[in-house]
């Protein structure tokens, strides 16, 4: 199974009760599938849509949900135009030294 499939839901099999200690037993197929055995741990994260567990220990990738908001700025929208325009840099580089090798 790779990171982008998803193990489709079976109403009936994969509906799980909270025990009296909080306890949830993952079904066997979904842990078999994400090849959770037992004492792994799992970090438990809320969402809009509800709880999300994950390995604790996976290693962290950046997902599309985790730049969510990185490139706001503050002021009105800058044109594509704008955006796509060459840099000049000339003006940095001016009355540098160059470095010898």
């Amino acid at each position: 199974m790779t990171d982008n499939e998803r193990i489709p839901v079976d109403p009936e099999s994969d509906k799980v009760i909270i025990g009296a200690a909080g306890e949830v037993i993952i079904p066997k197929r979904i842990r078999s599938a994400l090849h959770l055995a037992a004492g792994t741990e799992l970090l438990v994260e809320t969402t809009p849509a509800g709880l999300l567990l994950k390995p604790a220990n996976a290693p962290r990738g950046l997902r599309l949900e985790d730049l969510r908001g990185f490139l706001k700025q503050d002021g009105p929208p800058v044109p594509l135009e704008e955006l796509c325009r060459p840099v000049d840099y000339s003006k940095d580089w001016q009355g540098s030294e160059p470095k010898d090798k």
